[in-house]
């Protein structure tokens, strides 16, 4: 039994990356281990914090240690918390890093960690250049790269990023685990009730929305005439991170009018899966990525899957199998969107789904960060 202890978003916080972080921790102490996990008193300020809210309005997950130990403002709990663990001597520490501003807390904690001679330190590392590049990221990002032993990524593009930055540790890959923590699939007549909707065609839009997610070019393309004359209708479901004010014009003009569902709000977790069995198909229009859990959550509903040629994404799914791979243009989205509804493409791609999403374990992904500290 080794000791793991995992630094990073967790409860109350909420978020894929904190449910990410809860799932693996189970995933290992199924394994026998003892895990805890270390996550934020502040994770953002809330002067930088684009959503309405950080936290999670339900209980704390059962039969998970989670101490609330670190501020990302206040370098005094960086120095408590690196000295505490580097006196607990876990095995293993694994931090989760996904953007710069994290850094500078992440990387103190990590040099504290490893004076004590026995605790590796390794990084999972979702992004190494963000998606919305500010001045200082590389400076930032090269402190906390320099800090770590190994590294974890979950897709090819985000492990050739990371040679920007390191040239001699070892970089293990494996992609996103499938979220199989929203409960099952609904039969599509619960489902529309839930919603409120009638029968019809569907198409989701699922997260956060910011810029280089592309929800305008995928609205854009909903005005295709043969879309609108074949009925279909978009769901957009996840909380503005940013003005919402021109996609609220793009969706109340005289195209889109009617043919759009706006829930833009935070999806709770135990909603989740209402959204994801209405849907037909799930539509990931974005300029930038690395790799995206909403693929993942679309994997475990066997919901056929839309997504741009760019990052990590179209790693994920095999083109015309499980999905769709396209350019970064509202044409191409459109002509996928038509193919997949005029081809009847639907119950071929579900079956397709059922053998592809068996790659994505979280087994494998628990192992291969241990592999990595080896």
């Amino acid at each position: 039994m080794a000791y793991l202890i995992i630094v990073g978003p967790a409860y109350p916080f909420r978020g894929g990356i904190a449910a990410f972080n809860e799932s693996l921790a189970r995933t290992w102490q199924q394994m026998g281990h003892q895990v805890e996990i270390y996550t934020f008193t502040t994770q953002y300020p809330a002067i930088l914090f684009p959503g309405k809210s950080q936290y999670e309005e339900g209980p704390a997950p059962k039969n998970l240690v989670i101490h609330r130990s670190l501020s990302s403002v206040n370098p005094l709990t960086w120095v408590s918390l690196g000295r505490k663990i580097r006196k607990a001597k876990p095995d293993l520490v694994l931090l989760r890093y996904w953007l710069p501003f994290m850094a500078p807390s992440l990387g103190k904690v990590a040099r504290l960690i490893k004076k004590n001679g026995h605790t590796k330190v390794v990084a999972l590392t979702d992004n190494v250049v963000p998606h919305e590049k500010r001045p200082g990221d590389k400076a930032l990002t090269q402190y906390f790269v320099d800090a770590c032993d190994a590294f974890v990524t979950m897709s090819a593009t985000v492990t050739e990023e990371l040679k920007l930055f390191n040239s001699s540790k070892p970089v293990l890959c494996q992609p996103h685990p499938i979220y199989d923590t929203y409960g099952q699939k609904l039969s599509r007549e619960e489902a529309l009730k839930d919603l409120n909707l009638p029968e019809g065609r569907y198409l989701l839009f699922f997260g956060f929305i910011r810029h280089y997610k592309g929800l305008d070019l995928l609205l854009e393309a909903l005005k295709d005439p043969r879309l609108r004359e074949s009925g279909v209708k978009l769901i957009v479901a996840g909380e503005f991170y940013e003005a919402p004010e021109p996609y609220l014009q793009l969706i109340e003009s005289e195209e889109l009018k009617d043919r759009v569902i706006v829930a833009t709000e935070y999806i709770p977790h135990d909603k989740v899966r209402t959204y994801f069995s209405v849907a037909d198909l799930v539509v990931q229009p974005y300029r930038h990525a690395s790799q995206s859990g909403v693929t993942q959550i679309a994997y475990h509903f066997e919901v056929p899957i839309l997504v741009t040629k760019v990052g990590g994404l179209a790693e994920m799914i095999p083109d015309q199998k499980v999905g769709y791979v396209v350019d970064v243009n509202s044409k191409a989205i459109a002509d996928a969107i038509i193919n997949f509804y005029q081809e009847a493409k639907a119950e071929e791609m579900v079956k397709n789904i059922k053998i592809e999403k068996q790659k994505y374990t979280w087994e494998a992904m628990a192992k291969v960060v241990l592999e990595a500290a080896d």
